[in-house]
C-alpha cells in the first residue's frame, strides 16, 4: 500500500519560514519524480515544484520562485519543501505526490500517480 504523509505545516507570520516533509512507504522512492502542490480556500489546486528522481533537476512555479526550495533524500524515502519569505498568499493545504516514468516538468496534477493528504499552512499577515 502506497502512503504519502505530509508534515510541518503550521501557523507562521509573514516573512517566516516552514519546512514541509513528505515521507513515503509502498513504492521504489528513487524511482519516483516528487512534486509539490497547494490548494487555497475557494481556489483550485496549483502546482509548487518538482524534482527528478536523481534530484538533479528542479522546476518551482514564478509565485514561489527564490524563496521556496524542494530536495529529497532518497535513502529517507523523504521529499521536503523548505520554505522561506511567506507570504500570506501562501496560505493552503499543501500536497506532495509522485509519479513514475521518465523525468519531464509535470506541472498538472493528472501527471501525478500518488498523492498525500496534505497539511496546512497558513500565513499571518
Amino acid at each position: 500500500q502506497v502512503q504519502l504523509v505530509e508534515s510541518g505545516g503550521g501557523l507562521v507570520q509573514a516573512g517566516g519560514s516552514l519546512r514541509l516533509s513528505c515521507v513515503t512507504s509502498g513504492l521504489p522512492f528513487a524511482n519516483y519524480a516528487m512534486g509539490w502542490f497547494r490548494q487555497a480556500p475557494g481556489k483550485e489546486r496549483e502546482f509548487v515544484s518538482t524534482i527528478s528522481q536523481s534530484g538533479r533537476n528542479k522546476y518551482y512555479a514564478d509565485s514561489v520562485k527564490g524563496r521556496f526550495t524542494i530536495s529529497r533524500d532518497n535513502a529517507k524515502n523523504t521529499v521536503y519543501l523548505q520554505m522561506n519569505s511567506l507570504k500570506p498568499e501562501d496560505t493552503a493545504v499543501y500536497y506532495c505526490a509522485a509519479a513514475s516514468g521518465t523525468w519531464y516538468i509535470r506541472r498538472e496534477d493528472r501527471n501525478y500517480d500518488y498523492w498525500g493528504q496534505g497539511t496546512q499552512v497558513t500565513v499571518s499577515s
